[in-house]
């Protein structure tokens, strides 16, 4: 009797393998979900993520909110879960308070609103644990695993528990450092920075008493994933089609563009209208050797920052300053930049900006501490940004490999998502 051969894995599939190969029927990972916590710079981490693995189309947003407005603005520090309930007890003590006080003739004004309902986000699902481990078992012989990225602190706990709950049906993938119990989740992407805490130097800075309460406690696992700065949605194909978008636009504008973002301050990252009257003393240096200048504020700049850029160069000729009005032309300055300057604070953005290759100015850095510290001294041994003097010739270039985060921990889930016999359906 003749051996039976099992028929080779024909070349014309998109991935070169059937199913049958592929660790089975339901080892194709077609959808994800994304755990988001409101904030734009946590969820586009975890968009990012999700839209390099190619499943952008396939992917559902749920929102884990807290109450807002009112006392709950000083209870941020809670856990999501007792942050809530200790609402619900205010708000029933609160709805007695109303029946007795309206019984005496007293107006009463409305507690704010809960989760965000004011703000735009009821079309956001909320993130409900039973909700999403249903969908995970009940869908899985259909559609197979199905990935969850999350990312920020208020998502932690919902998505260890779709883990929990769900093991054998999902992958889940939480961004930024959950600081303890990292085997709750499949797999953490997070910025080598966040276990700046380890380093001697940071431990010369807390007193001996104090180290057991500062996390993470242990060197990165296996199942860690360490970046350089954050994910975020911004590759060649997102710039490609951004320098489309805003060709009429930005194409007749005199070049070398600078384009300049400027955020807030932070607790790591500490500065005023000192540092504002100092961006200002050093671009007006600049521009000289700049064709044309491009000022943007964040959701996070105090407006005394803001109105002394704008009152000492909002009136230059080459310079023009964003009003916040959509459509909002970051992508459009991410495509079409010669250089950028960026305030220190933001991980986020300047890392947006170091995956574009080209020249990034960072104004001071020297002012942040902490973790902070660590982030901004490995760009610049890595040749990534430079202090911004106001001193620079923006004519004269430079580069770099460009920052790579997010395609690389894309890379590292489609390993691990093998090593379980699944992979990706596109």
């Amino acid at each position: 009797m003749k051996p039976i051969r099992l028929p080779e894995p024909p070349g014309g599939s998109p991935m070169g393998v059937p199913d049958i190969f592929e660790g089975g029927v339901y080892g194709g990972v077609r959808r994800a979900v994304v755990i988001g916590n409101g904030f734009p710079a946590s969820e586009n981490q975890s968009i990012g993520l999700v839209r390099a693995l190619g499943l952008e189309q396939k992917q559902t947003l749920f929102r884990v909110t807290r109450p807002r407005g009112g006392v709950n603005n000083w209870l941020l520090w809670l856990p999501v879960s007792l942050h809530k309930k200790l609402d619900y007890i205010i708000r029933q003590i609160y709805g007695c308070s109303r029946i007795l006080l309206s019984g005496r003739g007293n107006k009463i004004d409305s507690l704010p609103s809960v989760n965000g309902g004011n703000m735009g986000l009821s079309s956001v699902l909320e993130a409900d644990v039973k909700e999403i481990v249903a969908m995970a078992h009940e869908t899985f012989e259909k559609d197979g695993p199905l990935l969850v990225v999350a990312s920020g602190r208020d998502t932690i706990s919902v998505a260890s528990a779709i883990k929990r709950l769900a093991s054998e049906n999902v992958f889940v993938v939480q961004i930024q450092h959950p600081r303890t119990q990292l085997h709750r989740f499949d797999m953490v992407i997070t910025p080598h920075h966040d276990y700046y805490p380890l380093t001697p130097r940071a431990r010369e800075q807390v007193p001996r008493f104090l180290r057991s309460w500062i996390t993470p406690r242990e060197p990165p696992d296996r199942n860690v994933v360490l970046t350089v700065g954050a994910l975020h949605q911004v590759d060649s194909a997102a710039l490609r089609t951004a320098a489309s978008a805003w060709h009429d636009e930005f194409a007749p504008l005199p070049k070398p563009l600078l384009v300049v973002n400027i955020g807030g301050p932070t607790s790591h990252c500490r500065y005023g209208v000192d540092l504002a009257k100092q961006l200002a003393a050093s671009l007006h240096n600049v521009l000289v050797s700049c064709g044309s200048v491009r000022i943007s504020f964040s959701r996070r700049t105090p407006e005394k920052i803001s109105s002394i850029i704008s009152k000492e160069l909002g009136d230059h000729p080459k310079i023009y300053i964003w009003d916040g009005e959509e459509p909002n032309p970051h992508m459009g300055h991410l495509a079409w930049a010669d250089a950028f300057v960026i305030t220190p604070d933001s991980v986020s953005m300047v890392s947006e900006a170091c995956s574009t290759g080209k020249p990034v100015y960072v104004i001071g850095a020297e002012r942040c501490t902490w973790k902070f510290v660590e982030f901004h001294k490995s760009l610049r041994e890595r040749g990534l940004v430079r202090p911004f003097t106001g001193l620079e010739d923006m004519s004269e270039s430079w580069s770099y490999p460009p920052l790579n985060d997010t395609a690389e921990g894309a890379n590292r889930v489609r390993e691990a998502l093998a090593h379980r016999g699944w992979r990706l359906k596109l």
